[in-house]
């Protein structure tokens, strides 16, 4: 009996040592870009053919019933890779980077360099080659047509012929407008890849800013068109191409100064062309259809207007089974919804409505007459997905009422893959019949994390400046917690517009690098105060003007929360942040000096002045209109304010937020005789990536440990 109650202690002490001895996550596991990453499982490259869905792998291609889950091969590399190297082409490596572009062919697009293959999987054979010119970007190829549109330096090609010829400081074919109200690109084909429109952006009025290459024994200037809020903007127009007939046009807009051209979309008869112009206020907001044949305004169909900003994000799309009626996105019941216009801008209906926000448009199945969608109805902390019918108006969710959901539309509307996570699942992948709301399950990832020490994460609510507002918080509490210790606490924020930090998906959004400081000992404290995203037009637009002031108000408050905690050293709290959070790190420091000890900003905005016009001059008008407003949120008048240690960190080739803003505060700093530290990531825009990531994250960190 002693031998074995010794066996059974034995057991369980060797049991708790080994607990003991899991391991904590270290940065290289945390940070993309480190040498052992860790993250959930996942399957690349899953796409629908038809309504068959794809799942590529290394050395397989097989197709998947929607409705029973069958799995059938149909390619191997081994069957693949003789035909690639007869033909002259490398072999496969993998199925991941293919492309099924034809609903009804047996025919997929395979990518090598310049080569863009079309291969046939039921004869074997490659059925055309097109080839694109060295040193193509922006490729867009379309299947019905099999025309290839691409940019080389500043001009736009379209089957390997120069469409554009345009001087130096004049672009075609890319992204204007410094890619906002939703603008990605610069290439837009008509429904049956017959016709192209295209932007023209024109910047030789803009003033260039000086960037310095260190990379050359003899540092090089590299000068980038950079409007600064106030100052003289771009040109820009569109462009319509005919490849049959090789003719080119431009539509006329008149003089295209102080005006914005956005969320560009054809008419489904290819006759006419769909734009949203934004004054440069950005108060006014014009969907205007012009003739392809002429390039002459047809109609205004509708206009938007508010006393602080319109911000358009989404092209109009067209119904597919009624090229009279389109839909509409539009924030102007306070949040985003759809709204149902025929071809003469009158107003048929609004689709969706509530205190909740549609995210995007999947596609639509026009067998049913419905629009699938992504929306916050459930929380504005999560994605879910939805059928709206068109007729009626009915709504029904698709797949379950949890998480954060992304979805693949299946060619006739019916099918959808649905890609989930949610705080306790990394990540789950279905296929969904969205009329049954039934499917088969692809994937349950595990956690990835399961060998290792975690910390708890806490989510909730408090209420921001205004006293009645609900704000998302979260808190992450350092591995190994015990109530009864003093921990430091570090806020990571963000705050702006179009971000969002607290999230129901996996770990609640929560970042590698709050885990990281998790398990060195501190509480890591988040909030989304007013300005940031996802909770509808009001909650954003209070900062109007002010960026930065009620932003920092509402901070103060989460800190108030934090500090009433009674594990939280309220003498040791830090902050951390960038870009826009640059700015709030800078400025919680500088605002509240005796609340926070120590602060790590990273390219932050210092002055708005010299942030960029789209952008800058959306929230906080011109300098020339609201001086006052340009002086209060100037971090660099507050530069006398600092106590704590403030790092703050800049990459030399900035082009977003450029150097001048770090450089300036720096300048306010000798001045007022206060002592920032400066950190500069050489090579680097407006983040650090890639392998230098984890060098930028154990930077902060030891900026941490020695200061707070």
């Amino acid at each position: 009996m002693r031998t074995l109650i010794m066996t059974l202690c034995t057991t369980l002490l060797m049991g708790n040592t080994v607990m003991a001895q899991k391991p904590t996550p270290t940065l290289e596991e945390l940070i993309p870009g480190g040498s052992n990453y860790l993250f959930p499982e996942n399957l690349y490259g899953l796409q629908w053919w038809g309504d068959l869905c794809i799942k590529p792998d290394i050395d397989s291609l097989v197709s998947i019933h929607p409705q029973t889950g069958k799995e059938t091969l149909l390619l191997t590399r081994e069957q693949i890779n003789p035909v690639l190297v007869s033909a002259g082409h490398r072999k496969l490596s993998h199925f991941y980077s293919i492309k099924f572009l034809w609903p009804n062919k047996k025919q997929f697009l395979i990518t090598q360099g310049k080569n863009y293959i079309i291969y046939n999987f039921d004869t074997h054979q490659i059925d055309e080659v097109v080839t694109v010119n060295e040193g193509a970007e922006n490729v867009d190829f379309h299947p019905t047509g099999q025309h290839i549109a691409y940019t080389i330096d500043n001009n736009l090609y379209v089957d390997n012929k120069a469409v554009t010829n345009e001087p130096q400081g004049v672009v075609c074919g890319q992204s204007v407008h410094r890619n906002e109200f939703g603008i990605k690109k610069g290439i837009f084909w008509s429904l049956s890849g017959n016709l192209l429109a295209f932007y023209r952006m024109d910047e030789r009025m803009v003033t260039e800013y000086p960037l310095v290459d260190i990379s050359a024994r003899i540092a090089e200037l590299k000068n980038v068109r950079y409007p600064m809020a106030g100052m003289t903007s771009h040109l820009v127009t569109v462009g319509i191409y005919n490849p049959a007939t090789g003719e080119k046009s431009y539509l006329k807009v008149g003089d295209p100064a102080d005006r914005y051209f956005t969320n560009i979309s054809w008419a489904p008869d290819e006759k006419s062309i769909f734009l949203i112009e934004l004054n440069r206020d950005q108060n006014h907001a014009k969907l205007c259809q012009y003739s392809v044949e002429t390039g002459d305004l047809m109609k205004i169909l509708l206009e938007e207007t508010h006393p602080k900003y319109v911000e358009p994000q989404h092209p109009i799309v067209f119904l597919p089974w009624d090229s009279n009626k389109f839909i509409y996105q539009s924030q102007k019941d306070g949040f985003n919804h759809l709204y149902l216009y025929d071809i003469n801008g009158k107003l048929i209906k609004q689709l969706t409505s509530g205190n909740w926000l549609v995210q995007d448009i999947l596609g639509f199945n026009e067998k049913k007459k419905e629009i699938i969608i992504s929306s916050t109805e459930y929380s504005p902390l999560q994605s879910n997905l939805f059928r709206v019918s068109i007729p009626s108006g009915k709504k029904v969710p698709i797949g379950n009422n949890e998480g954060v959901h992304s979805g693949k539309l299946s060619t006739s509307g019916q099918f959808i893959i649905d890609t989930y996570s949610s705080p306790s699942i990394p990540r789950n992948i279905d296929i969904i019949d969205a009329q049954k709301n039934k499917g088969h399950n692809l994937l349950s990832a595990e956690n990835p994390f399961r060998e290792y020490q975690m910390p708890t994460i806490d989510t909730g609510t408090l209420k921001a400046a205004d006293g009645a507002t609900d704000l998302y918080y979260r808190l992450v509490k350092p591995i190994g917690f015990d109530a009864n210790k003093k921990y430091p606490a570090v806020v990571y924020v963000y705050g702006g517009p179009h971000a969002q930090n607290i999230k129901n998906n996996w770990q609640n959004a929560t970042r590698g690098w709050d885990i990281y400081m998790a398990s060195k000992g501190y509480v890591v404290f988040t909030v989304d105060n007013r300005g940031s995203s996802n909770r509808g037009f009001e909650f954003e637009n209070c900062t109007f003007r002010q960026l930065g002031i009620e932003e920092c108000k509402d901070q103060v408050k989460g800190i108030e929360y934090l500090q009433s905690l009674p594990f939280v050293d309220a003498n040791r709290i830090g902050v951390h942040g960038w870009s826009y959070d640059g700015h709030m790190t800078t400025a919680l420091m500088l605002r509240y000096p005796d609340i926070f000890k120590v602060g790590v900003a990273g390219g932050p905005v210092i002055d708005w002045k010299y942030y960029e016009i789209m952008y800058g001059e959306r929230y906080m008008d011109t300098p020339q209109d609201n001086p006052e407003g340009y002086t209060q949120t100037n971090l660099n008048n507050l530069a006398s304010n600092l106590k704590g240690h403030l790092l703050l960190i800049h990459d030399d080739q900035d082009d977003t937020c450029v150097p001048q803003h770090t450089l300036s505060f720096m300048k306010a700093c000798v001045d007022a005789r206060t002592y920032p530290d400066l950190f500069i990531y050489p090579g680097h825009k407006h983040n650090v990536m890639g392998r230098d990531r984890v060098h930028l994250h154990e930077k902060i960190t030891r900026y941490f440990e020695e200061h707070l």
